[in-house]
């Protein structure tokens, strides 16, 4: 059974930080990318940042100079480090792993995978 385990969610005023976690249960040398995508009120889920299996970073352009995606792959987990934030980044959070199909460490995956975590909400107050 795949895991993702979202944490680090909750309400903080405008001008704070927060730091979301994922970690997942793959094996990190299927992993090509890893990512965190968020969906607010009335609006449809939208891409924020994401990291490749080279480290390259890839960020929304709202949230460029505030927000940093980065991965331990000892611990098989993304973060994103949010600061500076806008009542406008209120939104549930969803972290999203992408990764190929086949054998790594003798665990076989069967297809391309595309796994989303529960969601994580974030407020943002005024």
């Amino acid at each position: 059974q795949v895991q993702l385990v979202e944490s680090g969610g909750g309400l903080v005023q405008a001008g704070g930080s927060l730091r979301l976690s994922c970690a997942t249960s793959r094996r990190m040398l299927s992993i090509n990318a890893m990512g965190w995508y968020r969906q607010g009120p009335g609006k449809q889920r939208e891409l924020v940042a994401t990291i490749t299996s080279t480290g390259s970073t890839n960020y929304a352009d709202s949230v460029k100079g505030r927000f940093t995606i980065s991965r331990d792959n000892a611990k098989n987990t993304v973060y994103l480090q949010m600061d500076s934030l806008k009542p406008e980044d209120t939104a549930v959070y969803y972290c999203n792993v992408k990764g190929s199909g086949g054998y790594y460490n003798a665990v076989y995956y069967p297809r391309d995978y595309d796994d989303w975590g529960q969601g994580t909400q974030v407020t943002v107050s005024s």
